[in-house]
């Protein structure tokens, strides 16, 4: 039992209150303290404590930590900066995304004599067919022989320009594939007529430019009746058509080619070599 002494220093110090709790000093005298007061910062803060929690208040009202906050963000998440930006796009991405899943889905189902298996196949030795009249060699073949069978100056003239329209058009599909470097469609069969290096690439369609440069040059600096000049415009769509029912290239790739053709004419047109011209240039050649 404890002693009187004891007692009235416990009713001095807590008043006898049930919120009280106690424990004995060295000297077996009760030593209360109060279960409702909040314990002295001393004896739960290291030394130093209260200036590093105010260096950290200074810095989260700071500036440039509110201007980090979304790296923080993103830091906390445990993803990098640039997935978190992939998992908000913007509405050009998507809508771009949905054109390009559009214009793959297009793309395969009007592929339909990409093999001789297709609901289609049977046509496809004649889409070939067009496919190899659209091809840059018999055109560069068939054009250099009538430069030199043509016996007018008028003749070699148009022959001239119209091989230096193909060579550019080559040039310039050929840095627009490097480039871009788009896959030829899943369904496609690497069976093409004469391929180069570059012709893995799909975009642009190569045929689809030249068919429609040379069907604008045709129908500009050749004499043609009316159903022949319905037929070039005829020939130059179906060279694109095919394109895509052999699985060669996508949608995309066609109408882009459709576009630069055209757009090829207009630069042979600024760039055309006249009569006088020729002649200095196939004499520097010959020289």
């Amino acid at each position: 039992m404890p002693s009187p002494k004891a007692k009235n220093s416990a009713n001095r110090s807590g008043g006898g209150s049930p919120g009280l709790s106690g424990s004995t000093n060295g000297n077996g005298r009760y030593e209360f303290m109060s279960l409702n007061r909040t314990p002295p910062a001393t004896l739960f803060q290291r030394p130093g404590s209260d200036q590093t929690a105010a260096a950290r208040l200074r810095a989260s009202e700071s500036p440039t930590r509110r201007r980090g906050s979304g790296s923080s963000t993103s830091s906390n998440t445990g993803m990098p900066e640039e997935d978190c930006m992939r998992l908000n796009p913007s509405f050009i991405g998507i809508a771009l995304s949905s054109l390009l899943a559009i214009d793959l889905w297009l793309s395969k189902r009007l592929g339909v004599c990409a093999c001789e298996d297709s609901s289609w196949g049977s046509i496809r030795p004649l889409m070939k067919l067009i496919e190899i009249s659209g091809h840059g060699i018999p055109w560069l073949v068939g054009t250099a022989y009538c430069l030199y069978k043509a016996d007018s100056a008028a003749g070699q003239e148009i022959m001239f320009n119209l091989f230096m329209a193909l060579i550019l058009d080559l040039i310039l599909v050929g840095i627009v594939k490097a480039v871009v470097r788009r896959r030829r469609p899943s369904h496609n069969h690497m069976d093409m007529f004469a391929t180069f290096s570059v012709d893995r690439y799909s975009f642009p369609s190569g045929h689809a430019t030249r068919s429609t440069m040379c069907a604008r040059f045709l129908l500009a600096h050749l004499v043609l009746a009316a159903p022949l000049r319905v037929l070039v415009f005829l020939w130059s769509g179906l060279v694109g058509l095919s394109r895509v029912l052999l699985g060669r290239h996508n949608m995309t790739d066609v109408l882009f080619g459709f576009l630069m053709g055209y757009c090829q004419y207009n630069l042979v047109e600024m760039l055309w070599v006249s009569s006088l011209g020729m002649q200095g240039f196939l004499g520097l050649i010959q020289g």
